[in-house]
């Protein structure tokens, strides 16, 4: 049930803000949980190379339980790290519209 409420927000954040910026708002969603899951696999496939070159116990004899839980912050940390480099490139890149351009010294400003 933890699992199915972080992957709702993680898609929700990644929706707004793709939203916010004129992009495409589902493509992005499924992108995030993606990289959530990246994260998380990629923890696994390291915590699984160094139990196995430990050689004291194997990757079956590991709670499984536990190691989900060990590789969580890994998956959140990837998605929140790829939500602060897409949300700081576009607004590096956000495109200003002309009515904004017009004010800039119209006398309401004064």
């Amino acid at each position: 049930m933890l699992g199915l409420a972080l992957i709702y927000f993680i898609g929700k954040y990644y929706y707004n803000l793709a939203a916010y910026n004129d992009k495409n708002k589902w493509g992005y969603a499924l992108f995030g949980v993606a990289a959530y899951y990246a994260g998380a696999f990629v923890f696994g496939l390291i915590a699984g190379v160094v139990i196995t070159l430990d050689g004291t116990t194997s990757v079956d004899d590991v709670n499984e339980v536990v190691l989900a839980l060990i590789g969580l912050p890994f998956g959140v940390g990837a998605t929140a790290l790829l939500y602060h480099l897409l949300k700081k490139n576009w607004e590096k890149h956000k495109k200003v519209s002309l009515e904004m351009i017009e004010q800039i010294g119209s006398e309401s400003d004064l």
